[in-house]
């Protein structure tokens, strides 16, 4: 059984939107929600980037059964591991076993604003790797003391722990991560159907959760859609490793300048009206081995795309 879920874009909303737009898919019938965690949005035109560990307190006392994630958490510069452990417990304890916690190698966009050097990824996949380690050494609640290549920790222990812990799952966008994930994670995810990843994380070892993020635009027409993904959401369309090595929304701003409406057009994001559209990305998800997939609705109108899914589309997975 596959569970359908819903993005809190805190790109694009401040903290008492998205606790709302939390409440409002629970209501929808939706499986889980995930917030994205950052420090600066994209682009300005998106807005917001409010601090995701408050965002979560509230989300946990305005929903009652739905499950609760951050889709991901970079734990290796701008926040010690360490600290993030302690938030990441107590989320999970006020989310009392509906808390998932993401993990990935991180954006320059975010984790350089401490000042610190910005490593190639694979130095910053060996932090992730020490990171988790240092996380779970926390959760188990004694008196912990690290010293290792990257971190330290001194005689820290975590007194308020949920009495579930939550799934640590390891995002990735190559392969060398992908396995990386199913050696360190319980879980997996990343943006779009991509079988192989999967293939790779399951191969190291990797069990389910999977989760699989995909990009909408619902609009009364297709046209209205595209500008909008155009407007807010550029960054789409950036190549390659791009995303991850520009250090402020300016950069992006300027880098986007390459990226036209018929690029959105043809890119990964849904635009057209057509709600099979949705129905065929889920199933493609599916078919690739994902069993949790959440949809990001670009722009202001959320509303469109909870009534869509409320009406339409998860019906169609009932």
């Amino acid at each position: 059984m596959t569970d359908i879920g819903y993005t809190l874009s805190s790109e694009e909303f401040g903290p008492n939107a998205l606790v709302q737009q939390a409440e409002r898919a629970e209501e929808v019938g939706f499986d889980f929600v995930s917030s994205s965690d950052h420090y600066h949005p994209w682009v300005s035109a998106q807005g917001n980037a409010p601090f995701v560990w408050s965002v979560l307190g509230g989300v946990a006392e305005a929903t009652e059964d739905i499950d609760v994630g951050v889709g991901v958490n970079c734990p290796i510069m701008r926040i010690h591991p360490a600290v993030v452990a302690h938030a990441a417990a107590t989320a999970g304890a006020m989310l009392d076993g509906r808390f998932f916690f993401g993990v990935g190698t991180g954006e320059r966009l975010n984790e350089h604003v401490t000042g610190e050097h910005w490593p190639p990824h694979s130095v910053r996949l060996e932090m992730l790797e020490e990171a988790v380690a240092v996380i779970r050494k926390l959760w188990e609640g004694g008196q912990t003391s690290h010293y290792g290549k990257h971190y330290t920790v001194e005689n820290a222990r975590l007194f308020t722990l949920p009495d579930e812990l939550p799934p640590i799952v390891v995002s990735a966008f190559g392969e060398k991560t992908a396995t990386a994930a199913g050696e360190i994670g319980d879980g997996f995810w990343c943006v779009g159907p991509q079988g192989d990843l999967l293939d790779a994380y399951e191969n190291a070892g990797g069990s389910s959760p999977s989760y699989c993020q995909l990009h909408a635009c619902h609009a009364d027409s297709e046209e209205e859609a595209v500008e909008t993904v155009h407007e807010v959401w550029p960054n789409s369309g950036l190549p390659g490793e791009l995303a991850s090595q520009l250090p402020t929304p300016r950069h992006f701003e300027q880098a986007t300048q390459m990226v036209s409406e018929e690029d959105i057009r043809e890119g990964d994001i849904i635009t057209t009206p057509d709600p099979d559209e949705h129905i065929d990305s889920i199933q493609q998800a599916i078919d690739a081995g994902y069993d949790r997939v959440y949809t990001h609705q670009i722009g202001d109108d959320q509303q469109a795309l909870l009534d869509l899914y409320e009406e339409e589309i998860l019906p169609s997975f009932e």
